[in-house]
């Protein structure tokens, strides 16, 4: 479709079919221009089909504005044939048309197609009658409708000024009913009489009746108004008469209440070291409420502003504790593991105690990683070890910028953004805040809250951040802003820039069973009335509730599950079943029920399969590629909701295979003959990524060669034309995935050796064996189980 205008087509004279579009509550007169918004699907294709004729479209009243697919009988039969000037796509599935009133007509046929409709309309033409034909009685009637017109206009109602000057000069009955009934206000169904109406005379009559009408309801509005002028100046006559009164009790001593309010505002401000700028303009809003009635709406919106920023810590601060050996202490008593993020915890912290009092650029950490692996608890850990205080705001969802701005406080409920919020519950100026989630943080028409957070987390900006309902500049240079979030690539690029990433892998099976017993279990065992000597975990136990009922990156569902086990113990005690309880691995099968994440793999070598391995934002997961081939004509079909990198990754090993196939012992010829197939099941979840590569290419060798594949070999690694194997990301919480699904051979590149043998723990490491490659004929040599021909 097409938005640009067009000349008006001529409406043949005989019977002709047109694209047929149901109005709802509007009807379209000759010659009237009128914009229209249409969402139902069928009315689109209606006016797509018309744009692909000559722009001319058929409207027509529905009986019932609330059908949303009319048939015949829900449709008048009288409409207009309408010429379509404009066509602009407004939204997803919406349009908004401009469309000009060309001629009566009537249906003769209606007809209904595959998706939209249509019908066989029969123009009703209408001769121009000059003047000097005209009766007496079409004269009368012309003038009066224009004085009418003149008098609405004089009671207010609103014409476009070229209409009024083209109804003016129209002296032919028809055309002037028109006009004129386009701009009255009145039901549809009354218009659509007027539409109906073919005799030009008696159209003119009806119009005639309802303008009378209009202009008799538009005296009774100005007589109204009059009466509510009347009724202000009263209301200001009140007012005066209030203030005497004031002045009256003021005299009497009963003023003394509203001046006590003042006094302390005052005394508070007072109280405030605020710069001179922001002391007086405070205090001139103080003086403000002073003068207005304390019952008024204004002077609520102003007492709930002067309390806000009354109540704000302009200058309230904790005193930092920076003693790294204590806050070591904290962060190994609250998180195990993550050895590296503490170490640049402690460094963080060193480098704010030596620029304490001085310009301070500290860099904004944002930790990044899986749920349950203790983000959250880190931030707390770091404000407990400064002895600061601790705010957390949740920012998952958040799609309009005033959530952290604030509102202006000239709108109703006006309130201010979350960070000033925070500072007023954290009680001082100083705090830790938890900016939870930020890569959650959605994009609307209501604006964008991430640009509104560069702001806030720019240390060289933030000294003066200015909230919309305070009005007044705040110095957040002295908070400590902590993110956290399960993805990077979803936080926009110049927020990420602010932030210092530190990424928390997963835990491993050994690392959770030493969360349980030395964090979850003794936190988890008092909540439920249990004693920690009266309950006792064998290691057997947690295992067997981390393999089969857990399958995470963290241990949020692990602590759901143990408290489970918790809840049912505690039913044991009251009932008197025993007074301690020892949990065997026997015992959880009662407790929880049949295991629900049992890892399912292949045990035998199988053809055309490969076991790859995929990150996700709640960690490492194993991923099968599978392939298959038949008779075709060379085509690759890929399938399993893949993204465009992924499907690219097919192609290039698809095209290394065919390259070296002589090498590998495969005919050349059967490329153009054979369709492959490759797959990648759970459908329904999207898959992306260039790291299943290696995984991909040895599923193809081993289709074509008929060689099977090591089901107990799981890889992972982006592959190039030539063959070569690059490195990828998350490395740690694939290799786990791994274990965790009982496959302890790994095929990874090269190039990430330095990486995983530091980042992997070693009793993680010890039980694994890794493979490094460069290449994919490496890889082809440990993951087929026999020897490809070279």
């Amino acid at each position: 479709m097409t938005p640009e205008q067009s000349i008006t087509p001529t409406v043949p004279d005989q019977p002709t079919e047109y694209p047929l579009m149901p109005l709802r509550d509007v009807v379209i007169f000759p010659m009237m221009v009128m914009p229209l918004f249409v969402g139902r699907k069928f009315s689109i294709k209606a006016i797509e089909e018309a744009m692909k004729r000559d722009r001319l479209i058929f409207l027509s009243l529905q009986k019932d504005k609330d059908i949303e697919e009319p048939s015949e009988e829900d449709i008048h039969t009288t409409g207009v044939i309408a010429h379509i000037l404009r066509v602009v796509p407004i939204e997803e599935n919406r349009v908004k048309i401009l469309v000009q009133g060309v001629s009566r007509g009537v249906i003769r046929e209606f007809k209904l197609n595959e998706d939209y409709l249509s019908a066989v309309v029969e123009p009703i033409k209408e001769e121009d009658i000059p003047e000097d034909k005209l009766t007496i009685e079409e004269k009368a009637l012309i003038k009066s409708v224009k004085e009418l017109l003149d008098k609405a206009v004089s009671l207010g109602k609103q014409i476009i000024p070229d209409m009024l000057l083209l109804m003016k000069d129209v002296e032919d009955p028809g055309k002037l009913a028109d006009l004129v009934a386009s701009i009255l206000d009145m039901k549809s169904s009354k218009a659509q009489e007027i539409l109906e109406t073919f005799d030009a005379k008696e159209r003119l009559r009806k119009v005639h009746k309802f303008l009378l009408d209009e202009v008799g309801l538009l005296e009774v509005k100005q007589e109204i108004s009059s009466h509510a002028r009347e009724q202000m100046e009263k209301e200001q006559r009140e007012y005066f008469l209030r203030q005497q009164l004031k002045a009256i009790q003021e005299e009497l001593g009963e003023g003394d209440e509203r001046k006590a309010e003042i006094e302390e505002y005052l005394k508070k401000l007072k109280k405030l070291k605020l710069s001179n700028e922001n002391k007086k303009e405070v205090e001139k809003q103080i003086r403000r409420l002073e003068k207005l009635h304390p019952d008024s709406a204004e002077a609520g919106v102003l007492r709930t502003w002067i309390e806000w920023v009354l109540e704000l810590p302009w200058n309230k601060r904790t005193k930092d504790n920076y003693d790294l050996d204590r806050a070591r202490e904290v962060l190994n008593r609250d998180h195990y593991d993550l050895d590296k993020v503490k170490d640049r915890i402690i460094e963080y912290l060193a480098v704010r105690k030596l620029t304490e009092g001085k310009e301070n650029s500290a860099q904004i950490l944002a930790f990044m990683g899986p749920p349950g692996v203790g983000k959250t608890s880190l931030g707390k850990s770091i404000a407990e070890a400064l002895g600061r205080k601790f705010v957390r705001i949740a920012l998952g969802g958040i799609r309009d910028e005033a959530e952290i701005r604030g509102h202006r406080r000239t709108y109703v409920g006006a309130m201010p953004g979350r960070i000033i919020q925070a500072i007023k519950q954290a009680g001082t100026k100083n705090p830790v805040i938890m900016l939870d989630e930020i890569d959650k943080i959605a994009l609307s028409f209501q604006g964008d809250p991430a640009a509104a957070l560069l702001e806030v987390l720019d240390p060289e900006q933030n000294k003066s951040f200015t909230d919309l309902y305070i009005g007044l500049p705040f110095d957040l240079s002295e908070v400590i802003f902590i993110c956290t979030g399960n993805r990077v690539d979803t936080i926009p690029t110049p927020l990420r820039d602010r932030m210092e990433m530190l990424q928390l892998s997963g835990y491993s099976e050994e690392e959770k069973l030493f969360i349980a017993k030395k964090h979850l279990l003794p936190k988890l065992i008092p909540l439920h009335g249990l004693k920690e000597e009266e309950v006792e975990f064998e290691d057997e136990a947690i295992l067997e509730i981390i393999r089969g009922y857990t399958r995470e990156a963290g241990v949020r569902n692990l602590q759901r599950q143990l408290s489970s086990v918790l809840r049912k113990l505690a039913v044991k005690k009251l009932k008197g079943e025993g007074k301690t309880f020892k949990v065997k691995v026997e015992d959880i099968k009662g407790f929880l029920g049949v295991p629900k994440q049992r890892p399912e793999r292949e045990k035998e070598p199988l053809v055309g399969i490969a076991t790859g391995l995929a990150w996700t934002e709640v960690g490492g997961e194993i991923m099968y590629i599978e392939g298959t081939k038949m008779k075709g004509k060379g085509s690759l079909i890929l399938t399993g909701s893949l993204g465009d990198v992924m499907k690219e990754s097919a192609q290039a090993a698809l095209s290394y295979i065919r390259s070296k196939a002589e090498d590998y012992g495969i005919d050349p010829d059967i490329f153009p003959n054979v369709d492959i197939h490759i797959h990648v099941p759970e459908g329904a979840v999207p898959k992306d990524g260039p790291s299943a590569g290696v995984a991909i290419a040895t599923a193809l060798l081993s289709l074509l060669t008929d060689t099977p594949t090591r089901m107990d070999v799981a890889m992972t690694g982006e592959i190039t034309l030539r063959g070569r194997v690059l490195p990828v990301g998350g490395l740690k919480e694939k290799i786990l995935a791994a274990k965790r699904s009982e496959i302890y051979e790994v095929i990874l590149p090269e190039k990430n050796k330095e990486e995983v043998m530091e980042d992997l723990p070693d009793y993680v490491r010890e039980k694994m064996r890794l493979h490094f490659v460069n290449h994919l004929d490496q890889a082809f040599e440990i993951a087929l189980s026999k020897r490809v021909q070279r």
